[in-house]
């Protein structure tokens, strides 16, 4: 298996990407092909796929943020079972992140994450992909060192039709794993800045990031 880089909509390897993101997440998840021009060609956006035979069985989009010493992983994807796709990609990802925080003169101090929660969101099939099943990926993520923020989370629909999705965490996962709180201006700082592309943002989205700037730490809870 290859983990390759994707910096280009005309790679051909990101047409069979695109469609596997389509077979597996909701139709608002899912960034329409034309839009991800941009994002390819952002070097601080790194989207690889996981190639196997041919065939990209995987893939992961993650950003590292230099000046807050993070990284967010936006999505990993494992289409197809019983080939170590999962731990493939979590492994490569963190060995690439590592490298960059070390670039950076620093150790990762953690990377955050929006988590299905299963409990909440019962009607995703993803693609019937078994290790994508919410259940199956929530533990694999908690396994991983994942904590819940505490906070009531909504995001901006990827659509860019102005709606709130719902029925997600908003996770991170420390380097160091007796971390249990973050300063909430880091989380209002980092939405802030991830969700600048979306100009059309919900209002419960706004009142969520404002409870956040009158708080001064958050609380990471077992996920």
């Amino acid at each position: 298996m290859e983990y390759i880089r994707i910096t280009s909509i005309d790679d051909p390897l990101f047409r069979k990407m695109h469609n596997l993101m389509k077979e597996v997440f909701p139709p608002e998840e899912v960034l329409e092909f034309s839009l991800w021009k941009e994002p390819l060609e952002d070097p601080g956006i790194r989207v690889f796929v996981a190639l196997h035979e041919d065939e990209v069985v995987g893939t992961t989009e993650y950003r590292y943020y230099e000046d807050w010493n993070v990284a967010m992983t936006d999505f990993t994807i494992i289409g197809r079972e019983g080939l170590g796709i999962g731990r493939f990609l979590a492994q490569h990802r963190l060995k690439d992140l590592n490298q960059l925080a070390a670039a950076n003169g620093k150790a990762l101090f953690g990377m955050f994450a929006e988590i299905y929660d299963p409990y909440r969101v019962q009607d995703y099939a993803f693609g019937g992909v078994k290790p994508m099943d919410p259940f199956v990926r929530r533990e694999v993520l908690s396994h991983l060192g994942y904590k819940r923020t505490d906070i009531a989370y909504v995001h901006p629909s990827w659509n860019n039709d102005g709606e709130a999705v719902s029925g997600l965490d908003f996770c991170f996962m420390p380097g160091d794993d007796t971390v249990n709180e973050l300063p909430a201006e880091l989380i209002v700082n980092f939405l802030r800045r991830y969700y600048s592309v979306l100009p059309e943002k919900p209002q419960a989205w706004h009142d969520m990031v404002a409870k956040l700037e009158a708080r001064e730490k958050v609380s990471l809870l077992p996920l």
